[in-house]
């Protein structure tokens, strides 16, 4: 196999496996853990078989083209740096699994837990392995997704609720940051491919778009690896459960960040403003987390804040105009991955066997489950940086940079003081992890009695243990050689000398290293006690530092300023916000008309033209259309039933009108729609409130109401007669020269269709027709929800209750029910809509099947099907027609945007871009020679889809209408026996 198919085959297979993962049954824990393990191993494993390709500085890249015009493709790239993180992904993820499978209970849906955590995995690994910038900000905002799934998993739980909700909006609102910054990256160098960008440094460092696109870029980076006062999110996030928690904190979400400060420190770093933004917040966020850290009673809370801690050491590296700072934060990046992850198992394990995490209740736990104490204290002695573990090694090199980066900036200064102290820090709250948890009186009044786990469930703590220690003590042969590959992948030629020895003799950093050590150790000894006796868990500042405080009070000033805008800027009618809205519009219509300040044309003028003939069967049918329109304006305020059957007549005349000017496609649509539209209309009347009986209003109010009609009547014959004028200026003057006949010719050489409109949609600007189908889906769901809930107001339920009592006591003979729906129907119109079944099915069949080649289409047979399955509910009943026909439009919803995106990602397979259509004719016996043309495949997927939006909606307020009639005829029933 090639290097490229191992690459993109890494990165694709999590996406397949949680397909597969959230089909499988609820019950399935072993299987939906065997296939997530599979999953996660089978992509090491090609990562891993790549390491050669990279090893000595090379890149892997695997290009597929995605809009070849616009210069976007698909782009995998693997080089040393990405090849780390993609390593530390998988192998962390692998273990991840595995302990999930015995952590999680029995009752547990654990196959939907897999099935996010693989497309988490996925989009992590999109972020690393991303070759362009767009791609790398769709990859990033898939993980603030997947993370809000996999943080509020157990969604009866409020704390995971609001842990989820909080991540999501700080980390999404970092990947808008980001969405702009990558584009004025792109502005600035011209391309968007990763490689030209990092080859660009000097370009952008002196281009006046530095400033915002660093600023925007860093606030992505700074969100997403929780760096103060963007931390708030973490802590919360600790609500999800604890192999969740194990693994976005130590090798992936939090890492996201990090990685792209390093990925692009060549070309954004050593400037001022990157010193003092990345200085600065590494530098708060590692002394809020530390301080914070230690007034915690919950364990994973404790580690939650020294994540927090760790995170700002590698940022304040980062910030480092230092090379050897890099290398640095490259290190602890791998380091602070192994023990923090074995801790947060760790951590599960003993509230696992033992029932809570509170330290204040645990101690002794060492004579219990003395294996897993062992481990434990192993890894918080790697967090703590003791010798010959592999934190002491990475603390090392970080003290050094302090004492070496002395200088003339404060932060500089202050750098080696501030370090041990927080070092110092490090010391104390892991030192009071092992006492608190382990050591002391044998624990009491637990929930459960503890032991020790299954041998499997300790085993990844075991594996990640040994890391700590093997990396401690063998530095070079273990993570050197990847560490250095990462390095040469940051710098390339330029990468800095340094040295993993364990012993670099008596100097400064060991002195400062002693130093936080022995401070750490004494501050446990005099504050010990103290801060384990506290009830609040910290002095008054902690509830400041606390990430719920600070999230919700930002939160409410965003709600209280909306809500102070609202009611400057909002208004009880709706009239008076679309008169702004037009006006506006016509404002700047009529400046761009006449060529003034920033909406000039150019080109545009309002010079004389020609006046064509004017047909009189053509005028007499406008005529028809202008009546129907005048008369559905006037007659909604007295009958809104004949207001929407004058407005069908003037949409009518719409449709007449594309077939006198040679448009049968338009036709057709339109006449379906305004079929679709009718109905809508009609099934939302009876929730249009009831008329009040008009009381004469006074004088002042008359005059108002006069005034407020001449004005809507101004600004409607305004626009009525500006578009107007723009459709004459467009049919009576020549068309430019573009690109229109350049789509009839090539139609048909092209796609294989002789219908241009079709051709259009499914073939050359079937992009946009994915767009536009996968708003529509979204529409319907969007109707759906909001009607499932919705409950109209009492007065428009008030006529048809007093129908509804009149047929129960003049016709009660004559109810007749359909199936076991309790509607009621006339007998003539109900066989007619049923019989009236199969011939649109046929009818939407024919225009999908001929319109490549003749007027139809996906979207015409899509409408016409769906008016098809309306007509049922119309006729029978929702009960009745979903008991036989078993429709089921989200479904059809997911399936028709899944074929759609399917029949454009298998020309990839063959090398073209997406969406790449082909034809062919095929010789089939009787038919003969008949032309074949992939894009119906896609058309199909519009099919479905359109049927599925479109009678979700209908259905929707079908069924309200039926609930409704059925309250109201029990109600009437009532009444007339009583």
């Amino acid at each position: 196999m090639s290097a490229e198919f191992l690459l993109a085959a890494a990165a694709l297979l999590p996406f397949f496996g949680s397909a597969v993962a959230a089909v499988l049954p609820r019950n399935a824990r072993t299987t939906a853990a065997l296939l997530a393990g599979v999953v996660t191993l089978a992509s090491l494993g090609c990562i891993a078989a790549l390491y050669p390709q990279v090893a000595g500085g090379g890149t892997v890249v695997q290009r597929i083209d995605w809009l070849p015009t616009l210069g976007v493709a698909f782009v995998f790239r693997l080089d040393g740096l990405s090849w780390l993180f993609a390593v530390l992904v998988l192998a962390i993820g692998a273990l991840v699994v595995l302990y999930a499978r015995y952590y999680m209970a029995p009752d547990d849906p654990v196959p939907r837990l897999f099935a996010f955590f693989l497309s988490f995995v996925g989009a992590m690994l999109g972020i690393v392995l991303s070759g362009n910038l767009i791609q790398l900000v769709v990859f990033w905002e898939l993980t603030s997704v997947f993370s809000f799934l996999l943080i509020g998993y157990w969604y009866d739980n409020p704390s995971a609720r609001d842990g989820a909700r909080m991540a999501l909006t700080i980390t999404a609102l970092g990947g808008l940051c980001l969405l702009a910054g990558t584009v004025i990256l792109g502005r600035i160098v011209g391309s968007y491919d990763l490689a030209v960008v990092l080859a660009s440094g000097d370009a952008i460092r002196s281009s006046p778009l530095y400033l915002p696109a660093v600023l925007l870029i860093l606030m992505a980076a700074l969100t997403k690896s929780a760096q103060f006062p963007f931390h708030v999110w973490l802590p919360r996030a600790m609500a999800a459960p604890t192999p969740i928690s194990a693994y976005l904190h130590s090798a992936t979400m939090v890492k996201a960040g990090i990685f792209l400060m390093i990925r692009l420190w060549p070309v954004l770093s050593g400037t001022d403003a990157w010193y003092w933004i990345v200085g600065s917040a590494g530098m708060a966020t590692m002394l809020v987390g530390a301080w914070s850290a230690i007034f915690q009673h919950d364990l994973k809370g404790l580690l939650a804040y020294s994540t927090i801690s760790h995170l700002g050491l590698i940022t304040l590296l980062l910030g480092l105009d230092s090379p050897l700072a890099v290398v640095a934060a490259i290190f602890h990046t791998v380091n602070h991955a192994t023990f923090k992850a074995s801790l947060f198992m760790a951590a599960g394990i003993i509230d696992h066997e033992t029932g809570t995490r509170d330290m204040r209740r645990l101690s002794g736990l060492w004579r219990a489950m003395p294996y897993t104490a062992t481990l434990a204290m192993v890894a918080a002695a790697a967090m703590a940086g003791v010798p010959l573990l592999n934190g002491f090694l990475s603390k090392e090199m970080f003290l050094s940079e302090a004492v070496d980066n002395l200088g003339e900036h404060p932060l500089h200064l202050a750098l080696p003081v501030l370090a041990t102290l927080a070092s110092a820090f490090t010391v104390l709250y892991s030192l009071r992890f092992i006492r608190q948890a382990f050591f002391g009186p044998p624990p009491h009044d637990l929930p459960k009695a503890p032991h020790e786990p299954p041998r499997y469930m300790r085993l990844p703590i075991e594996l990640l243990v040994f890391a700590c220690v093997a990396i401690g003590l063998v530095p070079n042969l273990t993570i050197g050689p990847a560490l250095e590959s990462a390095v040469r992948a940051v710098f390339g030629d330029a990468a800095p000398a340094y040295d993993l020895a364990i012993w670099h003799g008596v100097n400064a950093p060991l002195a400062m290293s002693v130093g936080a050590l022995a401070g750490g150790v004494a501050l446990y000894v005099s504050f010990g006690r103290r801060i384990n006796s506290n009830p609040r868990g910290g002095p008054w500042l902690m509830d400041r530092l606390d990430g719920g405080w600070l999230f919700e009070r930002g939160m409410s000033g965003l709600v209280h300023g909306a809500r102070r805008i609202e009611v400057v800027l909002g208004a009880t009618r709706l009239q008076g916000q679309l008169r702004a809205l037009f006006l506006v519009a016509l404002a700047a219509s009529v400046a761009a008309a006449f060529g003034a300040g920033f909406f000039a044309m150019p080109g545009a003028t309002l010079s004389p033209a020609p006046l064509a003939g004017i047909d009189p069967v053509f005028a007499l049918l406008w005529f028809v259309g202008a009546a129907c329109a005048v008369g559905a304006a006037r007659r909604a305020k007295y009958h809104r039933l004949s207001a929407v059957m004058l407005t069908s007549g003037a949409g009518l005349v719409g449709s007449l009108t594309f077939v006198w000017l040679s448009a049968p496609d338009l036709a057709m649509t339109q006449l379906l729609v305004e079929v679709v539209t009718g109905v809508l209309l009609l099934l939302g009347l009876r929730w249009l409130p009831k008329r009040k009986q008009e009381i004469p209003a006074p004088a002042a109010e008359k005059a108002r109401a006069r005034r407020r009609r001449i004005t809507d009547f101004g600004i409607a014959t305004a626009f009525g007669a500006g578009l107007a004028g723009l459709a004459y200026a467009v049919m009576t003057r020549p068309a430019p020269e573009g690109i229109a006949r350049w789509f009839v010719d090539e139609a048909y050489p092209q796609a294989g269709g002789r219908n241009v409109v079709n051709v259009l949609l499914v073939d050359f600007r079937a992009f946009d027709t994915l767009g536009e189908i996968s708003v529509l889906g979204v529409v319907g769901l969007t109707v759906f929800a909001l009607l499932r809930r919705f409950r109209p107001a009492a007065d428009s339920l008030e006529r048809p209750k007093q129908q509804l009592r009149q047929e129960a006591a003049d016709h009660a003979h004559e109810h007749r029910e359909v199936g076991d729906t309790a509607a009621d129907t006339m007998l003539i119109p109900g066989v007619v809509m049923t019989w009236l079944f199969p011939f649109v099915v046929v009818l939407a069949l024919h225009l999908f099947l001929r319109g490549h080649d003749l007027p139809g289409g996906g979207f015409a047979a899509g409408i016409a099907l769906s008016i098809a399955f309306v007509l049922q509910y119309m006729a029978c009943g929702a009960e009745w027609v979903e008991e036989r026909l078993r429709i089921r439009p989200i479904a059809w919803i997911g399936v028709g945007l899944l074929v759609a995106v399917l029949s454009g990602a298998v020309p990839w397979l063959f090398g073209n871009p997406f969406l790449t259509a082909s034809f062919q004719y095929a010789e089939l016996p009787i038919l003969g020679k008949i032309p074949l043309a992939s894009a119906v495949a896609f058309d199909l997927g519009v099919v479905v889809l359109v049927v599925g939006a479109t009678v979700l909606m209908l259905v929707a307020l079908a069924r309200q209408s039926l609930r409704r009639q059925r309250e109201a005829s029990t109600e009437a029933a009532a009444e007339t026996q009583a």
